[in-house]
């Protein structure tokens, strides 16, 4: 008499696959389009809370005169009263002046562009400047973004208290001509523009 084993379903049968576990590429692309996501929600809030690209505020240009109108020159007027009404009425003013480069130990090359910059605080709230708050605007249109520790003047990183002002270089990389310095507060901020003389 032979004696048999009763058998166990699924002995000798070939089994399943076992499920696939999620890869450490898997993690770490959904991880990133996060990032990505973070930052597209980023931009259109700036987009929207943001000023045009001349600088100012958008809504915030004034209305043409009627004198302006009839004479035909209404670009002028408008360059004139927003000139007046930041001279007059604006919390915070910017002049600037074309200066030559001062070659700091961090830039290479003499390939640069500075402005001196005077921002003064006549609000009533605290004001926070930083070298990278300025664009330079050339006499093509080209904006150009502040270079960092690359001149010996560069603005320091400062609040100014209601009243105060500070004076200091922004520097950008290539040559041009400069039209205009445009400082806005921070990431959601007004923009105030100051001709370069």
């Amino acid at each position: 008499m032979s004696y048999q084993h009763p058998q166990h379903p699924g002995w000798g049968q070939p089994q399943p696959p076992a499920p696939k576990k999620a890869g450490a590429g898997k993690i770490v692309g959904l991880s990133c389009l996060g990032v990505i996501g973070v930052f597209v929600v980023i931009g259109v809030i700036a987009a929207l809370f943001g000023g045009t690209d001349d600088g100012s505020a958008s809504g915030s240009n004034p209305a043409v005169t009627q004198d302006a109108a009839k004479s035909g020159n209404s670009e002028d007027a408008k360059a004139d009263e927003v000139k007046e009404e930041s001279a007059e009425d604006a919390p915070v003013t910017v002049t600037a002046k074309k200066v030559g480069f001062k070659k700091s130990i961090l830039a290479d090359g003499s390939d640069y562009t500075s402005v001196r910059i005077t921002i003064a605080n006549g609000g009533d709230k605290d004001l926070d400047v930083n070298p990278l708050y300025f664009t330079i605007t050339d006499t093509n249109g080209g904006k150009h973004t502040a270079e960092l520790g690359t001149d010996e003047d560069q603005i320091d990183t400062v609040k100014l208290a209601p009243g105060e002002n500070i004076t200091g270089t922004v520097t950008s990389k290539g040559t041009f001509t400069p039209k205009y310095v445009t400082y806005t507060d921070g990431l959601f901020g007004d923009g105030v523009r100051g001709d370069v003389s």
